[in-house]
């Protein structure tokens, strides 16, 4: 529990600095009076904290899991979306999942750039004349933020849960001062008063502050894509026993303010607290805004990996900061680029007013696309259809009214993390369709087991002594870095095995699985001790949130008896160096495309240094493939 609140509430719990204050300021652009706002602001908040938050997600969505773990990828494996063809009802399926955990790049560069700056706006409550000062601290925060993600942050994170345990009892003591002036905002509890004020306001300014509103609610999809470092019953409890009515008891307290002092709207977090905690808070908000930051970044960091293993991103440097600990990774590419897009979002936008229109409007998609997915999951497990239909079509209701809302904001900024995040899926796409195309053409290039072993047996190459190993992208054929290097320099070694990785569509599989063993072809070559060599197929089988490494697989199939383990001894690694060439001669994709995919290729982490072979140990065979 202690553990979830520095991880997963952090978004959701620095929604305070911002949420409330943007619906208050939505609502009274019509002319209503500052606390009859406040009170329609604080019901349509607690409500939509009630429905999307505590029903939807923490009673609902965390059911839907992959033997544990959560997030829109590992839905999709769930549903068996990722190897569907284009034009079908899975295809289309998993273009819709892809979009959804693109849009988590987007919530990933605002999410930390709106609550560094919300914080340190905080500056300006007691001192307005550093309001100049507000960008550029917040820009060194965040780049010293982005800096240390490649020392790791296990150690930093120790601390996460504790501080957000303090942050938390502070909002709920901020909250009941405020109540205590004003108790009767507490009548906001009904919905009626939500419900109200949104019939009489008007479209416009109803659509403005329920979009505002949901601002409250960002960070409550943490709770699904951080499931399997925590479980669900760690999640639920930190949410119904401590974040819920916190943030509850915080909400009505600012409600309760601008009750009593109407203009503090220019920033009721701060105007709640005495004056003499202005600073201590200003600091204890700074760093629960880091750690919000924090636990956004590390998320995309694990978003990736997933989608790296799944094959829909290429693959990319991951670094693993922490030995004894999974999840505790860093990838360089993906941090500087995040970092440059909410620096980026920092310097157009400048402050937290002018980012809550770029906020949401990402999130309340995604969140629609994770109703919809769960009820797939759902109907696939055998659910009454009737009850699915019902209960996540509701909840699909109300995703859809609040992502009406927010594309109000589209041309306010709402247009940012939706540019990043089709350029994220278009990405994912593109190198989806690319290696499709650069399968098949391996496919119609790779030589069948019968007519290679017959070459070798009417034309036999010179024999090298060792074992080598070639990997290959197929479980059938003869790699093409195999064929091609018997065909040019005329040589094979004693011992062959073909090694091919699979990510299975479950998060994590056993050592004791890890690897199968079939013989290919027997007296290749002479026999060496006992054991006649040949040639065998190694398969390699990894879970997407596990890290494939070959060289541990291979000490795997020799723990099990599947290898000798002579067979690792002395081994060279051949691995293909594929050129792609786009071609308008092979159908496919558009020629821009196919050179966007052959420029990712290019540059993709080396597949050697992908799954951990030794570099001295390796020889790459290159290929020219046309698609």
């Amino acid at each position: 529990m202690l553990g979830a609140l520095g991880v997963v509430y952090g978004d959701i719990g620095t929604s305070p600095l911002y949420a409330f204050k943007e619906a208050v300021r939505a609502a009274t652009a019509g002319g209503a009076p500052v606390p009859l706002a406040a009170t329609g602001a604080i019901s349509l908040i607690l409500w939509a904290l009630i429905l999307i938050v505590s029903l939807k997600y923490a009673v609902l969505i965390l059911r839907a899991d992959n033997r544990g773990e959560g997030g829109i990828v590992a839905m999709l494996a769930l549903l068996g979306a990722r190897h569907a063809a284009a034009g079908t009802r899975q295809g289309l399926l998993l273009v819709v999942g892809l979009i959804g955990a693109a849009l988590l790049y987007g919530d990933g560069a605002i999410t930390p750039a709106i609550s560094v700056l919300s914080a340190i706006e905080g500056l300006k409550v007691d001192a307005p004349a550093l309001g100049r000062f507000v960008v550029p601290i917040t820009l060194v925060i965040l780049l010293g933020v982005f800096y240390v993600q490649r020392k790791g942050v296990a150690r930093i994170g120790q601390v996460f849960g504790p501080v957000m345990l303090i942050w938390f009892v502070v909002l709920a003591l901020m909250g009941v001062g405020g109540i205590v002036h004003a108790p009767q905002i507490l009548l906001a509890i009904n919905p009626l008063k939500a419900v109200e004020f949104i019939a009489h306001a008007g479209w416009h300014v109803s659509f403005a502050m329920m979009g505002a509103a949901f601002l409250a609610v960002t960070g409550g999809e943490a709770m699904y894509a951080d499931l399997g470092h925590f479980g669900a019953s760690a999640i639920r409890k930190a949410w119904f026993c401590l974040v819920l009515p916190a943030l509850v008891i915080h909400y009505f307290g600012q409600g309760a303010l601008l009750i009593v002092e109407p203009d503090a709207i220019e920033n009721p977090f701060y105007r709640l607290a005495p004056d003499w905690a202005h600073y201590p808070l200003l600091a204890l908000a700074t760093l629960a805004a880091v750690i919000a930051s924090q636990a956004v970044i590390s998320g995309v960091f694990s978003l990736t990996q997933q989608a790296i293993q799944l094959g829909f991103m290429p693959p990319l440097r991951v670094v693993h900061t922490a030995r004894d600990e999974r999840g505790q990774i860093y990838v360089p590419a993906v941090n500087w680029l995040l970092a440059l897009a909410t620096i980026t979002a920092v310097l157009i936008f400048g402050s937290s007013d002018a980012l809550a229109g770029a906020y949401g409007i990402a999130v309340s998609a995604l969140m629609a696309i994770t109703t919809l997915l769960a009820a797939l999951v759902a109907l696939k497990w055998g659910y009454n259809p009737i009850a699915v239909f019902a209960l996540n079509g509701t909840f699909l209701v109300i995703d859809l009214v609040f992502l009406a809302a927010n594309s109000v904001k589209l041309f306010e900024g709402g247009w940012f993390p939706l540019v990043l995040a089709f350029t994220v899926a278009f990405l994912m796409l593109t190198w989806l369709t690319g290696n499709r195309l650069l399968e098949e053409q391996r496919k119609s290039l790779r030589e069948p087991v019968e007519s290679f072993l017959a070459k070798l047996a009417s034309d036999p190459p010179v024999t090298l002594p060792g074992t080598a190993a070639f990997l290959a992208t197929s479980t059938e054929g003869i790699p093409l870095a195999l064929s091609r290097l018997v065909d040019r320099s005329r040589c094979l070694h004693e011992r062959i095995l073909l090694i091919t990785v699979i990510y299975e569509e479950e998060p994590v599989i056993d050592v004791s699985e890890r690897a199968t063993v079939t013989l290919v072809a027997s007296g290749i070559r002479k026999a060496i001790s006992h054991h006649t060599c040949g040639m065998e197929r190694v398969v390699l089988r990894y879970g997407f949130m596990q890290t494939a490494s070959i060289p541990e697989g291979l000490k795997c199939a020799v723990a099990s008896g599947l290898l000798p383990p002579e067979f690792i001894e002395d081994l060279t690694y051949f691995v293909g160096h594929e050129a792609v060439i786009p071609s308008s001669t092979h159908p496919g994709m558009a020629g821009w495309r196919e050179g966007v995919f052959a420029f990712m290729k290019r540059n993709a982490e080396r597949t050697g240094a992908h799954f951990g072979l030794p570099t001295r140990q390796v020889v790459e065979v290159g290929t020219e493939i046309e698609i």
